[in-house]
Order: C-alpha cells, then structure tokens, then sequence
C-alpha cells in the first residue's frame, strides 16, 4: 500500500537547511558554550557542517548520502564531543534511511531509533544529564506517540519538532552531569545547554524540510510516470 511520505532523492534541500540553520546561529551557538564551557561549540558545528556542503557541493544527492557525507565530516574533522555524537548520529540516520525510494513515516522512526540509541550508547548520558540526550529522547518519544495516535507523517514531524524545543528548554533548570560543564555544579543551573540548543535546531530543520517535501502518494506516482515517460518531438511536416 503506498503512502505519504518525501522521495529519498531530496538529500541536498535537507543538507542545505541543515547547514543554513547552524550558520544561522553560530554565535548564539558560542555563546551559550561559553557560560558554562569553552564556548567553541558555535565555530566547530560551523565548520563541521560548511565542510560538508563544499563536499556535497551541487551534487544531487539521496537524503542518506547527504547525512553520510555530514557524519563521516563531523567524525573526521571536528573535535571535541559534539563530533562524534553527532556524526554517530547522523550516521546511523543514514544507515536507516539507505536503500529506500521514499522516506515515509516508518523510514524516520527507524532513522530516530538507529540514531537515539547510538547516541545514548555512546555518550552514557541519561535524560536529565543537561545534554543533548534531553532533546533527543522526548523528540524521539513524541513522534512515536503521535504515529501510534494515528498522526499523519506531518503532524508527528511537527510533535517531534515541539518536543525537541520543550526538551531545550528544560536543560535551562539542570545541572550538568556530563563534559567540562559537570565541573560547575550547581552553577551550571540556569543556563541552556549548547548540545542541547543545536540538537533543537537541527530537528527542527529536519522536520521543516521534510514536512515541506512530503508528498501524496498518487501527486508521487504521477510524477515518476512523468519523469519515466520520454520527450515528445513534434512531427516534421512537408
């Protein structure tokens, strides 16, 4: 039975507001790091991911290849620990999302659960830790719940989107249990977590783009019998 869902061929729009949204708010990013860490988390996640976009460059990609070329970069050449959680990450986002035609609901739930527990294997955070594992478990959870609640691939991008907000938010009342922010104690109370912000931002640019890209299962067909179909050439007359 087909249903809703983005082609897999729309990589380089999901790369491109993936990047956009970290440059956008690269500074914020640095700043926030810098309240209770070294405040370089902004400047590498820049990096990381411009990185990336020159290595995608203008090439048409799958939504796999993109965040495959976006982790291997992130693992290779940034630092630190945001590297390798994210490009574990991403990497196994990847790995789920790969030899698939069209990224459906259940293609973002596998990618999500491939993804999440990489990360809560990896880092040994726990929610409420003050990390990014405050985002993405909730976010994780609130697309489920709306599939099971008979959510559209929209609506639970949408849930999952709000409750990776909510879940940045929360990191503001925590104290930091993980990473050089773990030193401070409970004057790491009252700020937000980097990790968590830029998790938030990327999340929510997943969703966007996905939710901008979902397309109906016959407006899809039609378009693969277009493409499928040869140019007409209009008959010679004499």
């Amino acid at each position: 039975m087909s249903v809703e869902g983005v082609p897999a061929s729309a990589g380089a729009p999901l790369a491109e507001a993936l990047v956009a949204v970290i440059r956008a708010h690269a500074a914020e990013l640095s700043a926030i790091d810098g309240a209770i860490g070294d405040g370089d988390h902004g400047v590498n996640m820049t990096k990381g991911f411009g990185m990336a976009a020159d290595r995608i460059g203008s090439r048409q990609v799958s939504v796999s290849e993109a965040l495959q070329i976006i982790a291997d970069t992130l693992l290779a050449d940034i630092g630190g620990a945001m590297g390798p959680l994210y490009g574990t990450f991403l990497g196994e986002m990847a790995a789920a999302s790969a030899g698939t035609d069209v990224i459906d609901a259940s293609t973002v739930e596998g990618m999500l659960d491939r993804g999440v527990d990489a990360v809560l294997e990896l880092g040994g955070a726990r929610v409420g830790d003050k990390t990014l594992i405050d985002v993405l478990v909730p976010a994780r959870a609130a697309f489920r719940h709306s599939r099971a609640s008979g959510a559209t691939m929209d609506q639970a991008l949408a849930a999952m989107a709000e409750a990776a907000e909510r879940g940045k938010e929360s990191t503001r009342d925590l104290v930091a249990m993980i990473g050089r922010a773990s030193r401070l104690g409970e004057r790491s109370r009252g700020t937000l977590d980097a990790g968590a912000v830029s998790c938030s931002l990327l999340l929510g640019a997943f969703a966007q783009t996905l939710r901008g890209a979902i397309t109906p299962p016959a407006e899809r067909h039609r378009a693969d019998r277009s493409a499928a179909q040869p140019e007409s050439r209009p008959q010679a007359t004499g």
